[in-house]
């Protein structure tokens, strides 16, 4: 039991280093954006986050339906 307990802590520690060597060894290192809005070709594909989405599927659904006051 005690075999298995310290070789996943090695195997985490050792999957940590790996992600950390580019925030430790570049000159402003850090990871790339994985959102959508960030990504040109996504944007050049016309596909947007879903938040922006659903603001504009609420726009246009103002427009479409006049709101009672």
């Amino acid at each position: 039991m005690f075999e298995i307990l310290v070789s996943t802590a090695l195997i985490i520690a050792i999957s940590m280093a790996f992600l950390c060597v580019k925030l430790i060894f570049r000159k402003n290192g850090r990871f790339a954006s994985q959102h959508i809005h960030d990504s040109k070709a996504m944007k050049d594909r016309g596909i947007h986050c879903v938040m922006d989405q659903d603001r504009e599927a609420r726009t246009k659904a103002r427009c479409a339906v006049k709101e009672k006051a």
